[in-house]
């Protein structure tokens, strides 16, 4: 993971008291819009089809959505 990649990852503190089984990396992602300051022109862009199933026009703002849910969970 690059510094300016918009998916980040931090080492919580593990007390040697906590109950439960320690999670030793805990992984976020932050909007792509924080990364562009202002919009560049001719700046590439995903057909109309594409675009509405994306939900924004731009690549450079598109930020993928991972489901962290177990097929056959509650979740599902």
């Amino acid at each position: 993971m690059h510094a300016d990649s918009q998916f980040k990852k931090y080492f919580p503190f593990i007390g040697p008291f906590d109950p439960c089984p320690p999670i030793r990396v805990k992984l976020y992602n932050t909007p792509p819009q924080l990364y562009i300051n202002f919009q560049p022109p001719g700046l590439p862009q995903f057909s109309p089809y594409e675009a509405l199933r994306k939900g924004t026009l731009w690549p450079a703002l598109y930020g993928p959505y991972e489901s962290k849910a177990v097929e056959g969970g509650p979740l599902t």
